[in-house]
């Protein structure tokens, strides 16, 4: 009998090191849900390849994401995890895809405007430029549901809806219009040096984000240093954007509510606080990162487990493509 829940489809590129905002708005969010959904948790080694990488790093990067995948929770039996380069029908769909996507769309998107705007736009690569649509067909391939992403992957995912939509009205229904799930608390953890900036893999600052496997000591001693607004109140508010993101991240690591959190640390000053909170972020934190380590002393097994999901991922993707081929007059 076929699988009739819904799926789900989300990824993460192995680039950088994964970290507690990566934790907290999508791999906890992934194993709360992965008895209840179809899903298919991708490491997205080409969306990592719009920026130099160097091999050698990339290789351990990759394994590196798979290991912390099961560390969490991720159990293959519940969900197919597997590397996007080795489906090559990823590819082959963002082909058809780029032949329906426009230039101006791609040319709006706030993360390219970002990133050439650092770098250069004469500098950026054309996969940088395009990797929106890469990332549609990613999620179309397996016509997912539900994608699972943080906040700042909402303007790619209306993309991808806007693809669908005009694929469908193109050639026939084809793609399930895609939803986005994202969760109320602990979605969009912020830079713990700079609250106003996303916390990223990609940060050039370590005093920026938690890694997941990171020493216990040193998950300390970031909170500690973490930057802290002006005053002494524990509340969050739209002029305490970096008290706010620590209570956010104390709130996700605990499951209790902000205003609960504040009544706790009334009167008490923001070293208490950020004491707490580091205690309750290494104790989260350490069966991750020791399952992690144990994971990674097997690098085989890893890559086993990755090519059997890329197996099961080649299954569902190919009569998904082989029906867009033909839509399009290509079978």
């Amino acid at each position: 009998m076929a699988d009739e829940r819904k799926r789900v489809f989300s990824g993460i590129q192995p680039s950088g090191n994964l970290h507690l905002g990566n934790y907290l708005g999508a791999l906890k969010n992934w194993v709360a849900i992965q008895e209840d959904y179809e899903n298919y948790f991708c490491i997205v080694d080409l969306h990592a390849l719009t920026v130099p990488q160097d091999p050698k790093v990339l290789r351990e990067k990759i394994r590196e994401v798979a290991a912390i995948y099961l560390a969490v929770g991720l159990d293959p039996e519940h969900c197919t995890i597997f590397r996007q380069s080795r489906v090559s029908e990823h590819t082959e769909l963002a082909w058809l895809l780029n032949c329906i996507a426009r230039f101006g769309e791609l040319s709006r998107m706030t993360q390219f405007k970002d990133k050439s705007r650092k770098e250069g736009a004469e500098s950026a690569s054309v996969g940088l430029f395009d990797y929106p649509v890469l990332q549609a067909a990613d999620i179309l391939l397996y016509n997912a549901h539900l994608v699972p992403v943080g906040e700042d992957q909402r303007q790619h995912l209306e993309l991808t809806r806007t693809l669908a939509r005009r694929f469908n009205h193109l050639y026939g229904e084809t793609f399930v219009v895609p939803e986005i799930m994202i969760l109320e608390t602990g979605a969009r953890v912020m830079a713990l040096d700079e609250p106003e900036e996303k916390m990223s893999k990609s940060s050039p600052r370590p005093a920026s984000y938690v890694a997941i496997l990171d020493e216990p000591d040193v998950i300390r001693r970031k909170i500690r240093r973490a930057v802290t607004d002006s005053g002494t109140e524990i509340v969050a508010a739209p002029e305490k954007p970096a008290i706010t993101n620590l209570l956010q991240i104390y709130a996700a690591m605990t499951e209790r509510k902000i205003p609960d959190i504040e009544a706790e640390y009334a009167g008490r000053g923001y070293g208490d606080f950020k004491k707490d909170l580091a205690e309750i972020v290494v104790e989260g934190l350490a069966p991750v990162r020791e399952r992690a380590l144990e994971l990674l002393e097997n690098p085989a097994e890893l890559d086993e487990l990755l090519e059997s999901g890329a197996g099961r991922a080649r299954e569902a993707a190919r009569p998904n493509l082989h029906t867009a081929w033909a839509r399009m007059g290509l079978d």
